[in-house]
């Protein structure tokens, strides 16, 4: 009996084990190394259906740990069945808590529809006052399907707020392709007026095969630092087409701040580039990295380090087309 007896509470013992490594594994941190960012936590929220922000936020994050000392967590859209990155399962991204000790977030979601134990952290950091950074897609971050959650306000189409989050938090929610989605490439343009602005030391050659977004709701208040122009083809060699689409070019990259419900102020950087292949562009890397800086009240470094830690060959851009094996552990150092 004494046998059988210490059988059963080993084997509880294990599967306890097993699942606290399978919840820790739904996520991955990267302990800052020495350097500027030491101290500094940063949570980045993948999630995208398109443009690869699986891949893309663990490279970033590696380079701000590694390069310039910051810690990083990064979330994923996980299929809870199989625990694996399903960029497509659009309600479940685990570990929205690490918001709780973040100095900055970097959302890369798309039309997520969150449980509340996970959307109320995002919320909560979003009243916090800290500085918040969107990428592509995040304009149109979440699309909560009933209408009498207490986060249906967020949803891209809401009315109250106009535009939801993208719009209430970033300045803009879906409004268009304005260039032929996968025939058009863009090229940032930098503003000379805010040619001296910290986010863009040496950022100056920024391109990316995805097309610039219709932007229209931005305010007067809302500094324009990037616009894109439109190219005729895919390489970064191409010229701008002719024509109004270019006349003027729509804002890229521009920078705000954002009021939260209880009155708090955050620092707010948002662009519509930031595909896992747009940030093989070593100029658009290092404005996402200086933008880390500025938003946290760093100084920005006069040319950051944005060399890749290990390989990085992005998966392109697509519905679909991202990788059907990957885990969080397998982005780790």
């Amino acid at each position: 009996m004494l046998i059988r007896w210490m059988v059963c509470v080993a084997a509880v013992m294990v599967a306890m084990v097993s699942n606290v490594v399978r919840a820790d594994d739904q996520w991955v941190v990267y302990e800052g190394k020495e350097g500027p960012g030491k101290g500094k936590h940063i949570v980045f929220i993948s999630g995208d259906d398109e443009y690869r922000s699986e891949e893309a936020c663990p490279m970033l994050a590696k380079i701000l740990a590694v390069r310039h000392g910051f810690k990083c967590t990064v979330l994923f859209a996980i299929d809870p069945k199989s625990g694996l990155i399903k960029p497509d399962f659009q309600e479940n991204i685990p570990g929205t808590e690490a918001l709780k000790t973040a100095d900055l977030m970097v959302m890369h979601t798309r039309f997520r529809d969150l449980p509340a134990e996970q959307m109320q952290p995002i919320v909560d950091y979003t009243n916090s006052g800290k500085p918040i950074i969107g990428l592509r897609t995040s304009t149109h971050a979440f699309n909560v399907k009933k209408g009498d959650s207490p986060f249906a306000k967020w949803t891209w189409t809401s009315k109250s707020p106009a535009g939801g989050w993208g719009q209430a938090v970033l300045g803009e929610t879906w409004i268009s392709h304005h260039g032929n989605h996968g025939s058009q490439s863009t090229r940032g343009v930098i503003e000379p007026k805010y040619a001296d602005h910290p986010i863009l030391k040496n950022a100056t050659d920024i391109w990316g095969p995805t097309d610039v977004y219709g932007v229209k709701n931005l305010k007067d208040s809302d500094q324009v630092l990037v616009r894109g122009a439109i190219l005729e083809g895919m390489k970064p060699t191409d010229k701008p087409i002719d024509g109004p689409k270019n006349n003027p070019m729509m804002p890229l990259v521009w920078t705000r701040e954002y009021k939260g419900e209880t009155g708090n102020t955050s620092k707010v950087i948002c662009t519509t580039m930031g595909a896992a292949t747009d940030l093989e562009s070593e100029g658009l890397r290092r404005l996402v990295i200086n933008s880390c800086f500025w938003t946290v009240g760093l100084e920005v470094p006069e040319k950051a380090n944005v060399e890749y830690v290990g390989d990085y060959k992005p998966t392109q851009f697509g519905f679909g087309k991202y990788q059907k094996d990957l885990t969080p552990s397998g982005f780790k150092l």
